[in-house]
């Protein structure tokens, strides 16, 4: 009868320090170069193609359909497979004041591939100072604002949907940066100011698996799904100012229902 021998646990440990580590690390090394050399190509062959556009129209449909090509670029790359559900509920000609959780910079590009219809960013007027990155946003048709006046930032928002084509949607992060963990953060009243300013629907969206194929700082993408959920658009006739919060609390349960954490 053979006797059995047992290695012990210290060993284990060792062999996971002296392989298994360095190993890792060299693979998310070659994770990070891979995504930066490929923001790179991306970025510079859709950049172009933007600012040429921008000489024939200042609407930004055709920006935006490029900036579609850059999203798809990096979500192929990095292994993302997209799915959405509840398509069906969008109207292509109306303009919604699309509003969604955040977990991951793939939630843009995600968002993009998925809904069917254009829209356009509602950003900080501080992100026309980044180079490249804030030219083709201006070139795209987003909408800038002052954070730091509300009535000011809502006159803008105003002013910049009413120059939109017909069915451009306008798109609002409502926590206004990602969450560290999947879950809901505090939702910001910018998006709900903006929707009872226009009269315009709510489109409730929800991104269920961004925040694992690219968590919150951290620069290491893992491939697998994200999947994008549409809501209910949510009208926003009988509301008024005084019930913003209300009217927010009606689209974070739409968004909370359809989040999935696991």
């Amino acid at each position: 009868m053979s006797k059995q021998v047992s290695i012990p646990v210290e060993s284990h440990s060792i062999a996971k320090k002296i392989i298994f580590e360095p190993l890792l690390g060299i693979v998310k090394v070659l994770k990070m170069t891979w995504l930066a050399f490929w923001l790179v190509v991306a970025t510079l062959l859709v950049f172009p193609p933007i600012m040429i556009s921008t000489l024939f129209t200042s609407k930004g449909n055709i920006a935006f359909q490029l900036s579609r090509v850059w999203a798809w670029i990096i979500l192929t790359i990095t292994g993302v497979r997209l799915s959405i559900r509840g398509k069906e509920k969008i109207n292509k000609n109306r303009t919604y004041i699309i509003i969604s959780n955040h977990q991951s910079h793939f939630d843009g590009p995600s968002i993009a591939l998925t809904l069917g219809i254009q829209f356009r960013w509602v950003a900080k007027r501080e992100l026309l100072k980044i180079p490249i990155f804030g030219n083709c946003l201006h070139a795209c048709g987003n909408i800038f604002i002052d954070r730091n006046n509300r009535e000011k930032s809502l006159n803008d928002i105003q002013e910049g949907i009413n120059r939109l084509p017909k069915g451009v949607g306008v798109m609002f992060f409502a926590e206004g940066t990602r969450s560290t963990n999947g879950r809901l953060n505090e939702f910001k009243k910018g998006g709900f100011y903006a929707a009872l300013k226009t009269g315009l629907p709510i489109l409730p969206v929800t991104i269920n698996g961004s925040s694992r194929a690219l968590p919150r700082n951290k620069k290491v993408f893992r491939p697998g799904p994200i999947q994008v959920i549409v809501g209910d658009p949510i009208e926003v006739k009988g509301y008024d100012f005084d019930r913003v919060d209300e009217l927010l609390e009606t689209t974070r349960k739409v968004i909370s229902s359809n989040l999935n954490l696991e």
